[in-house]
């Protein structure tokens, strides 16, 4: 019999709750037998998108709250202040056991901080970075860190890079994957302080591939599986990525439909171009981990689709299959004892 993995899902975060948050965990349900998923949230308009729905009840339970926390709220005073946000509950879910994973498209400082401080960090992680993939030519590479740690020291980096290797062998199906440090180029002398401390570091660690630096313009060529930098220089790649991305996904529609001509000609390319573009949606992967708590928590975009959640639900669920923090302890030698 399939183990089951019970998600704690925030269903009033994100720009589109929680009409796709409840829609997300109907489907997810579905998808997936070996989940139950507990949908957090204010009652009247959970209620009211459930009913929408035919569903499992046994597998999706509607937990009240009576608060949220918005996107505009300073995180640490938010999530010391409203002990009773869909946000707090579901973490709190994941800290007393109640949950594995815990999934939010709400304030993303309020979900590091409450990560952090009500889930807690594995004992000898110094900092948990936000760990989104990016697609490339050549497969996913992930990115640590996108915005958790804007100032980072040159070991973080080095424990970052440890981690990411073991998410992606074992997540993603990885072996032995390329790590790299971003830099302005790939002299070893090049980069900033940080770069320049942290390279040495990262050459000489254990359990780790690290093949240099790399610059931004060969990550979407796939140079790298697993790629370090601290949360300001990744969170500016990871937004200049999405808006590439947007940028000529909007650009390609205008012009396959601005004639009757390039209209027959995407009709006779639709097949071939879909199958392109999905290489390149970073959604099917699911959420940015933060990587290094107790419990698992997952940030997807503010603007997130059901199709996210979904997806979002299928990695906790790998997540947990695989004992991936059982797996980073053992990969940075942290014991069993917890923060």
């Amino acid at each position: 019999m399939t183990e089951q993995t019970i998600i704690a899902l925030d269903a009033m975060g994100g720009d589109n709750a929680p009409e796709s948050t409840v829609k997300g965990a109907v489907e997810a349900i579905k998808k997936y037998p070996e989940v139950i998923v507990k949908l957090i949230g204010l009652k009247e308009p959970v209620e009211a998108e459930l009913k929408k729905y035919e569903y499992d009840k046994t597998r999706l339970e509607f937990v009240e709250c009576t608060e949220v926390v918005a996107m505009d709220d300073h995180p640490a005073m938010a999530i010391r202040r409203k002990k009773d946000s869909s946000m707090v509950v579901g973490m709190k879910m994941v800290k007393e056991g109640n949950a594995a994973s815990f999934i939010s498209a709400g304030n993303s400082g309020a979900v590091l901080v409450g990560g952090q401080t009500v889930i807690g960090r594995i004992r000898g992680i110094e900092r948990p970075p936000f760990s989104p993939i990016l697609p490339t030519a050549k497969g996913p590479v992930l990115l640590l860190d996108s915005g958790a740690n804007v100032d980072a020291k040159p070991e973080w980096l080095v424990q970052w890079a440890k981690i990411g290797s073991v998410y992606m062998e074992n997540q993603l199906g990885i072996k032995n994957p390329r790590v790299a440090i971003v830099n302005v180029g790939v002299e070893e002398s090049k980069g900033n302080q940080l770069v320049k401390d942290a390279y040495p570091l990262l050459k000489e660690a254990d359990g780790i591939n690290f093949t240099g630096s790399i610059e931004a313009r060969e990550i979407s060529k796939g140079g790298a599986d697993v790629i370090v930098t601290d949360a300001f220089v990744g969170n500016v790649i990871l937004k200049m990525y999405e808006g590439v991305a947007s940028t000529l996904l909007k650009e390609i529609k205008g012009v396959l439909l601005s004639s009757i001509k390039t209209k027959i000609g995407a009709l006779l390319i639709k097949g071939s171009l879909k199958t392109a573009l999905k290489k390149f949606d970073a959604k099917s992967y699911g959420g940015a981990p933060l990587l290094g708590c107790k419990g698992l928590v997952v940030k997807v975009h503010g603007n997130a689709t059901e199709t996210e959640i979904v997806n979002s639900i299928g990695q906790c669920i790998k997540f947990n299959e695989v004992h991936m923090n059982e797996k980073i302890k053992d990969a940075l030698h942290l014991g069993t004892e917890e923060a």
